[in-house]
């Protein structure tokens, strides 16, 4: 699927601004975990694109997103491989995690979520001026940006990088897309 296509899709189904900024973060931090991995840049980061297709449209019902969404997704010509990835980043619906790029997801998804709250409380409120070690360091404050749940980010380690690498590489490609995310 052409990332055109992708992001028309998610735009005709998301309508929460922040959700669709959520979902380019998911995008940018997929496709340089695929680029530091050798594997398929453009997949990876049309997954992260579409992860969260179904959320506004599941919240009742948080066991089946995912899962909804990624059907509707194969119906539309998005890769197998794609659509297990985006079924297993919600561990709410019994989808095993089996390959990197499915374990992957899973951890970027509140990675997301913890480096946006990590920038905007800074004075400047940009993301430029975030560093991975202020990350680390948020990482160990439970009660810091709770929703974002910290075994998710940790299980970075279970497809080969550590804490440190895993938050470097997402901040960067963070950064690289701060107009859009409006950091």
């Amino acid at each position: 699927m052409e990332r055109e296509k992708a992001l028309e899709l998610l735009q005709s189904k998301i309508k929460n601004k922040n959700m669709i900024k959520h979902c380019l973060a998911t995008e940018a931090c997929l496709k340089k975990l695929a680029e530091y991995f050798k594997e398929d840049v453009n997949k990876w980061g049309i997954a992260g694109l579409l992860h969260d297709y179904d959320y506004e449209e599941m919240l009742q019902f948080p066991e089946k997103h995912g899962l909804v969404g990624a059907d509707e997704l194969e119906k539309l010509g998005l890769d197998k491989e794609s659509t297990q990835a985006i079924r297993a980043h919600n561990e709410m619906n019994g989808t095993p995690r089996n390959t990197r790029f499915e374990k992957a997801i899973y951890s970027v998804d509140p990675t997301t979520g913890l480096i946006v709250a990590a920038a905007l409380v800074l004075p400047s409120k940009k993301i430029s001026e975030l560093t991975p070690k202020s990350i680390l360091n948020r990482i160990k404050e439970e009660r810091f940006a709770a929703g974002a749940k910290r075994k998710n980010i940790l299980a970075c380690s279970e497809f080969g990088l550590s804490l440190e690498q895993f938050s470097k590489i997402c901040l960067e490609a963070m950064q690289g897309i701060s107009n859009e995310l409006g950091l």
